[in-house]
């Protein structure tokens, strides 16, 4: 070694949202090759994996200055970090190279392996999961009771795409997958008594992959579609098959919106090519399905409709009161 080489510095960081393990090759080159590897995290994820290819690793947390100390004489130092990296090493050590009075080591910022798409999710369930163990409120919800915010939920998410605010969108979407995450970690725990078998997120998540492989045949598989009605009309033929239902009318919750349970029924009926005339009686529930039923037939959502008109009288009304 050169008594006068100031070494290397390796910050390696490595995502905990993979498999511990699965780190890239330039990452295995520059751990076999340290003079020291060192990790302030004793529970970091990939130490056993390490420990097993034969990687020895300190337990410490150098500062800057220790780091610099260690290099000298051409040594080199891997600094194991989480996916976010070291802050405060890291404004330690440019303080150092900044100050001009160190004979500063290489330093290199060394990514050991990358978050894939979607990889946040995984922090989401592990944190649902604490939550529910440790939240005296969460540890005590149903399904049951949490019904009504998902609905909730699912009406401030229509209401963000409707006044077009992304901000707002984000963070609705983000409420709307919270209910989901929250139901599936409950529904871990199952309910034998009540002849109520577990599943988790995971079932959840390759049922949906599950049956969008399988109503998507022009994509995964021998089939062809040119235009969105050819998919549509794999998607009805297919999920038709699915479902083997009885009538057109199973599948459609009875307990949604008015306009909107009108519009879906309509929906089902002229799909099916039924010939089925609106019944008719007193009052305005009738005149109303008859207006659903006609926007549905003109390609006019109901529902949305009937919020538009009524954030225009809203607007009136707030103007009549002089309010902004």
């Amino acid at each position: 070694m050169n008594a006068e080489d100031p070494g290397r510095i390796v910050l390696l960081t490595a995502s905990h949202r993979v498999a511990p393990g699965l780190l890239s090759w330039p990452a295995w080159q520059a751990l076999h090759a340290a003079d020291r590897v060192v990790c302030a995290e004793p529970d970091h994820p990939q130490l056993p994996y390490l420990r097993e290819a034969g990687v020895a690793v300190e337990h410490a947390a150098p500062t800057a200055q220790e780091l610099v100390d260690a290099c000298a004489g051409g040594r080199s130092v891997v600094v194991l970090t989480g996916g976010e990296g070291n802050r405060p090493l890291t404004d330690g050590l440019a303080r150092l190279a900044g100050s001009g009075r160190v004979d500063m080591p290489d330093l290199e910022l060394l990514p050991g392996s990358y978050d894939l798409p979607g990889a946040r999710l995984l922090d989401l369930v592990q944190v649902m999961d604490r939550i529910r163990r440790e939240c005296p409120w969460t540890s005590q919800k149903t399904h049951e009771g949490l019904a009504k915010y998902a609905v909730e939920e699912a009406y401030e998410l229509v209401e963000a795409i409707e006044d077009g605010d992304r901000e707002e969108l984000r963070e609705e979407l983000g409420d709307v997958l919270l209910q989901v995450v929250f139901h599936a970690r409950i529904a871990e725990e199952g309910r034998p008594e009540d002849g109520e078998e577990a599943f988790s997120v995971d079932d959840v998540a390759a049922t949906i992959v599950e049956k969008l492989i399988h109503r998507h045949p022009h994509v995964f598989g021998d089939e062809t579609a040119e235009t969105a009605e050819d998919v549509r009309e794999h998607w009805l033929r297919t999920k038709a098959i699915e479902k083997r239902r009885a009538s057109v009318t199973d599948g459609v919750p009875v307990g949604q919106p008015g306009l909107a349970l009108a519009a879906k029924l309509a929906s089902r009926v002229r799909t099916a090519g039924l010939d089925v005339p609106l019944p008719t009686g007193e009052g305005i529930g009738y005149e109303l399905l008859a207006l659903a039923v006609r926007a549905e037939r003109d390609g006019v959502d109901p529902e949305a409709a009937l919020r538009a008109a009524g954030r225009a009288y809203r607007d009136a009304i707030r103007a009549a009161e002089g309010v902004g």
